[in-house]
């Protein structure tokens, strides 16, 4: 069966920023504008499509990222919003390793913030291309052109505005389009589905032109035709910028920079044209590279190049594993190549075991949507792979491949948990079972000396939330210690001391002699105990 859109009309793009930059309000938008919810769920209301969990509604931030799709200009975007808690890195860290593209979200007041440099860094590990949207410009203080040039200096990349503010602050109207050189206003009482071009304003006219200007040398500066073109003096057309823009873009020598205001509803159609037009197709992003998997060849180090297109083996790679109270487990997939279709059989190369596949499911954050087949470039929700785990590569065990895992960082604080009860014992550890399947960056252990189950994770938020779902989701009463850093001493030069030991009190009496030494060992050598006598 024929797919129902061109792999060329197909996004995967996350949403990315520091907290509190909009970036769920960003998303909100998005499905709004797209006709996916008909309702404008606000963060702060605790309404948000994309905030389901009632840890994220009660707190008003992402905690998880949640994956929908909708279509824009018979275009098929599927859309992930990343939390931009520090805490919460993990998530961006396995969303950007199977995404396509990138929206960077930029508060128009905080510009580039310390979030905002993690999950830069994190992007350009995968080289994945992005388009950055200067949110919240009816803020007091915003200054587009300033958070432009923080871009620039601060990430050390090449911000190229694709449009101007018409006002800011409180004075925000609407965009100046510098390729069609327009000024875009967003209708308020149609909460900006209607869009409204005019002539750009007689004040923003020189300045206007000055950055149309800037727009054209740096994309010329990107190709060597349009290059010549505009040292002859020519004029280029939009027909020949939009393809310079998204080469120069999916080749990351530019970010196209939009702005807007997503919870005034203004802007955000003009970046859902901007994914459309400059962010990559999975067919841009080249062909997937992978390994012989180890039961095929342990000593030969070739890859192995699949193309995306349907006709090719199926190949894809488990990013997310989430605990659904009516589903059972659900495995979120990213197909590289070939289709996968409900009821066939797999191969998780990574483990090297064979797995069916018993339903697939296109996500609507948490709405599922039942499918027969995904095909190349969906990233979609699998209940029936129960032995897989986060970074598993799962292909047809006739074309085994293995690709990349993703690496997550380790995690920095620890705290020690036991049950409340004697009857949550058997909860506690189901519970904390499921839980670290499903987030990498969470981890269970028992400590030998004092044989007390530690949890350790990345931050105290994060370990909060893991106590807050046991008690939710388990029905699990834990009682949790104090965040406590475990360290030992050592000696750092030579010492050494005797005793001797003389008691007399009728009889044989005690006597003994001790001599000890003790002194530093080479680092990381540990304790040794040595008998001289």
């Amino acid at each position: 069966m024929a797919r129902a859109t061109p792999l060329e009309k197909v996004r995967n793009i996350g949403i990315m920023a520091h907290i509190d930059a909009g970036k769920t309000t960003t998303s909100e938008r998005i499905l709004y504008y797209c006709g996916e919810s008909h309702k404008l769920g606000e963060v702060h209301d605790g309404a948000a499509t994309m905030d389901f969990m009632v840890q994220e509604q009660e707190r008003g931030i992402t905690i998880g990222s949640a994956a929908t799709t909708a279509f824009w200009r018979d275009h098929q975007i599927t859309v992930i919003d990343t939390p931009g808690h520090v805490d919460f890195t993990a998530e961006v860290e396995r969303s950007l390793r199977v995404l396509d593209g990138a929206v960077a979200l930029f508060c128009a007041v905080g510009g580039v913030q310390p979030q905002t440099e993690q999950v830069w860094r994190q992007s350009e590990r995968y080289e994945v291309p992005k388009v950055a949207f200067v949110n919240k410009m009816d803020r007091i203080g915003a200054d587009f052109f300033h958070v432009v040039d923080s871009v620039r200096s601060t990430l050390k990349s090449n911000p190229v505005p694709l449009v101007i503010p018409v006002g800011k602050e409180e004075n925000f109207k609407g965009v100046v389009n510098l390729l069609t050189m327009k000024a875009v206003y967003f209708d308020e009482a149609t909460q900006g589905l209607t869009v409204i071009e005019e002539d750009v304003p007689d004040n923003l006219k020189e300045e206007a032109g000055r950055w149309r200007e800037n727009l054209i040398e740096k994309i010329a500066e990107t190709d060597d035709e349009l290059l010549e073109k505009f040292f002859d003096g020519e004029e280029l057309t939009l027909e020949e910028l939009i393809p310079a823009i998204r080469k120069a873009t999916i080749e990351r020598k530019i970010v196209p920079v939009l702005c807007g205001t997503a919870f005034k509803n203004k802007g955000v159609q003009v970046l859902l044209d901007a994914i459309v037009d400059y962010l990559p197709s999975p067919l841009d992003v080249s062909h997937i590279c992978g390994f012989p998997s180890a039961h095929e060849t342990e000593a030969d180090e070739k890859t192995i190049t699949r193309l995306p297109e349907d006709t090719e083996p199926f190949c894809g790679l488990a990013f997310k594993i989430v605990a659904d109270k009516h589903m059972g487990k659900m495995v979120y997939v990213r197909v590289y190549s070939g289709v996968l279709e409900m009821g066939a059989t797999v191969w998780n190369s990574t483990r090297e075991q064979q797995q069916r596949i018993g339903r697939i499911v296109r996500m609507h954050a948490n709405k599922q949507e039942a499918i027969d087949r995904a095909h190349t470039g969906d990233i979609v929700a699998i209940v029936g792979l129960s032995r897989t785990r986060t970074g598993d590569t799962i292909c047809t065990r006739d074309n085994p491949i293995l690709l990349e895992t993703i690496e997550f960082p380790t995690p920095v604080i620890s705290i020690s948990i036991k049950p409340a009860s004697r009857n949550d014992s058997e909860k506690l550890m189901a519970g904390l079972q499921t839980l670290s399947d499903e987030d990498p960056t969470f981890i269970v252990t028992t400590d030998e000396e004092t044989e007390e189950t530690i949890i350790s994770g990345m931050g105290e938020l994060h370990l909060e939330v893991i106590v807050d779902r046991l008690k939710r989701e388990f029905g699990v009463e834990a009682e949790v210690g104090r965040p406590e850093v475990a360290y030992r001493e050592t000696p750092t030069i030579s010492v050494h001391g005797d005793f001797k030991h003389a008691k007399q009190s009728g009889g044989r009496g005690q006597y003994g002699h001790v001599y000890l030494r003790v002194e530093p060992q080479e680092p990381g050598k540990g304790f040794a105990f040595v008998n001289e006598v």
